[in-house]
């Protein structure tokens, strides 16, 4: 097996070359080159066969050059204009929608609304509302559902809504004939 400073001799100038072809800083090229051969001098005995020694000599150095990009990858803070507000419309415009549910609940069927009403504002669970109603748990669950299905469509009646592509919530205004609101 050659010693470090024979493969320092032979690889060297190579090396060097190699890396300076894919990082244009001089200094760094030349702080790389030190980095490959210590990590080479620690490494030295985990090659086993002598034969692969400049395979195993470049795999070392592109590794370190892979490295020496990674760490420099530029990072900035965000702009305070990049801040998110604390408050923001989406809120308001939901208690404002939300101010338009409690009529809307009244309007659903008796089975729906007593269903709707203890799952979504008194936030009971849905083994509750089996109890209260005397039915099964899934025919609560199936209750609420349908109950919501029918306040979707009774809100879609009403309004219309103006919703991003990240299926958040923007605007909305009512129809003329809302007759919920």
């Amino acid at each position: 097996m050659k010693t470090i400073e024979e493969i320092w001799k032979e690889y060297h100038s190579n090396l060097l070359a190699f890396i300076r072809k894919r990082v244009n800083d001089t200094m760094a090229a030349e702080d790389i080159i030190q980095e490959v051969f210590i990590r080479i001098h620690s490494q030295i005995s985990t090659l086993k066969d002598e034969s692969k020694l400049k395979s195993w000599l470049y795999q070392i150095t592109r590794n370190a050059i892979v490295d020496y990009y990674r760490t420099r990858k530029p990072t900035s803070e965000l702009q305070e204009w990049h801040e998110v507000p604390e408050t923001s419309d989406e809120d308001d415009i939901e208690q404002e929608i939300s101010s338009c549910l409690i009529p809307m609940i009244h309007h659903l069927p008796e089975k729906y609304r007593q269903a709707v009403q203890l799952s979504e504002i008194e936030e009971r669970a849905q083994k509750e509302i089996a109890e209260v109603e005397n039915i099964s748990i899934s025919g609560a669950k199936s209750r609420v559902q349908r109950g919501r299905a029918l306040l979707k469509t009774m809100l879609h009646d009403c309004c219309v809504f103006d919703i991003n592509r990240n299926n958040r919530l923007v605007d909305y205004y009512k129809k003329d004939d809302c007759k919920y609101c």
